[in-house]
């Protein structure tokens, strides 16, 4: 397997680490069934690459097998933020037939944290993740991985993480606080349960407190918020 290395990993503060520790443990009570998860958002910028990427960098940390799959391929930050300087192929070469599985798999320089990059610019890719080569990849690498934790585009936007959300077993919406309505949230998360996918939650980010504080606190239930404080993207 080729090796990657993300250099501007950054740390957490105390906080935030204990949000997202408690936010692995929700997930892990879902269910031992619930391998292949989708975070999305209603609109960009509501902060779903970050929670997506440091949930999985929990998960990869209390030593469970993780995949990270950059799934939003009109617009990653990925690479970018984390200042990944290495000739890629990734997801769209995969889909597109162009590469074997097993050369768009990056292992990385955090311990059980595996990455499959975008890979290439398509100009058809909602296209590109309804094909079926899509659904051989999570089932195949669900007999390799615990967690396979897919970052997809905002869905009112576009409807690629309603996609991919129909061959994974959760999804988790990222809602900015105080920024989106609930009229918008409502219809993304109608979008969502079309496809089939249980909603596992919602992550309530950049929450504000006195003192520009964070807060962490979770309710359970179907449609039950996490409300975490996490950096904004």
């Amino acid at each position: 397997m080729k090796h990657i290395n993300f250099t501007k990993l950054g740390k957490l503060d105390n906080k935030t680490k204990e949000a997202y520790k408690a936010l692995r443990t929700n997930i892990s009570f879902c269910g031992e069934e619930i391998k292949s998860i989708v975070f999305t958002s209603s609109v960009p910028n509501e902060g779903k690459s970050k929670v997506s990427f440091e949930t999985a960098r929990a998960l990869a940390e209390d030593g469970k097998r993780v995949l990270f799959i950059d799934a939003d391929i009109r617009k990653s930050v990925t690479m970018a933020r984390y200042d990944v300087d290495a000739e890629i192929v990734g997801l769209t070469h995969y889909l597109a037939g162009k590469e074997p599985l097993e050369e768009v798999v990056y292992e990385t320089n955090i311990k059980h944290f595996d990455c499959i990059f975008t890979g290439a610019s398509v100009p058809n890719p909602a296209e590109l993740l309804g094909k079926s080569r899509l659904r051989d990849l999570i089932e195949e690498k669900k007999k390799e991985y615990d967690y396979i934790i897919f970052d997809c585009p905002p869905l009112a936007s576009v409807i690629d993480a309603a996609v991919v959300a129909k061959h994974c077993d959760g999804a988790i919406l990222v809602v900015e606080a105080d920024n989106i309505s609930y009229r918008i949230v409502e219809k993304v998360k109608e979008q969502l349960q079309k496809s089939g996918c249980r909603i596992l939650g919602v992550v309530l980010n950049k929450v504000e407190t006195a003192g520009k504080s964070y807060y962490g606190k979770y309710y359970s239930g179907h449609y039950g918020a996490y409300y975490g404080n996490y950096d904004s993207e």
